[in-house]
């Protein structure tokens, strides 16, 4: 895997990073095992990234494809006003447009988010304030454990040094990721269980949350 170069986002990136995130939603697999509007679900995972904070991207490219990314923000509460009136809103119309509310496999993963909301599973610490960015990262499966994800963070947290961000976290499912994440200076902080996926796995998943406090200077 010589030959890589770590580069920030490209408009012309746009639709790779879609696949890439459809391709890994789901602990590193296709999220094509609990929904089917591919476009749907990557405007979810990546629309706030591609189209309001672009310069906080950044992809991994070989021979001409992109292979990788990170996408990030540096300010989470921004982000989550971005998803809940603009984002979320937009993607209601354009679902009940697509005809979302027809598809069995979708509404039932839509329904058991929408429980697991109510359950308060999503009520968790506030990390904004002490670790105000946030990243998520991923890699196409052919190209995994080639350093190519500590070289994308790095490349990330060299922007969040010099924009003087405090700290950044994220979360994950993928227990076996933390090895991956300590060893790029992350702690675990936070760990909580959810429960919309357990009409796949037949149990509740756990998501990690991570973070790390990054030097300032000057």
């Amino acid at each position: 895997m010589e030959n890589i170069a770590i580069r920030k986002y490209l408009k012309a990136d746009r639709q790779s990073v879609r696949d890439i995130a459809w391709e890994t939603a789901f602990m590193g697999e296709s999220a094509d095992i609990f929904f089917s509007d591919k476009e749907l679900f990557a405007d979810f995972l990546t629309l706030y990234f591609t189209d309001y904070e672009p310069e906080s991207c950044f992809v991994a490219e070989y021979k001409g494809d992109v292979i990788g990314y990170v996408l990030g923000s540096r300010n989470e509460s921004m982000l989550k006003r971005t998803y809940m009136f603009k984002i979320i809103p937009a993607l209601i119309v354009k679902g009940i447009a697509r005809g979302i509310l027809l598809k069995g496999r979708d509404m039932k993963y839509l329904r058991n988010c929408l429980i697991s909301f109510i359950k308060g599973e999503f009520n968790g610490l506030d990390f904004s304030i002490e670790y105000p960015a946030i990243l998520h990262i991923n890699i196409t499966e052919r190209c995994r454990r080639f350093g190519i994800g500590s070289r994308l963070i790095s490349a990330f947290l060299e922007y969040l040094a010099a924009e003087k961000t405090r700290g950044v976290h994220l979360s994950t499912m993928a227990k076996a990721a933390g090895d991956f994440f300590r060893s790029n200076g992350f702690n675990l902080v936070h760990s909580m269980h959810r429960s919309y996926f357990r009409h796949i796995l037949n149990k509740d998943i756990m998501v990690y949350i991570y973070a790390k406090k990054l030097a300032l200077n000057g």
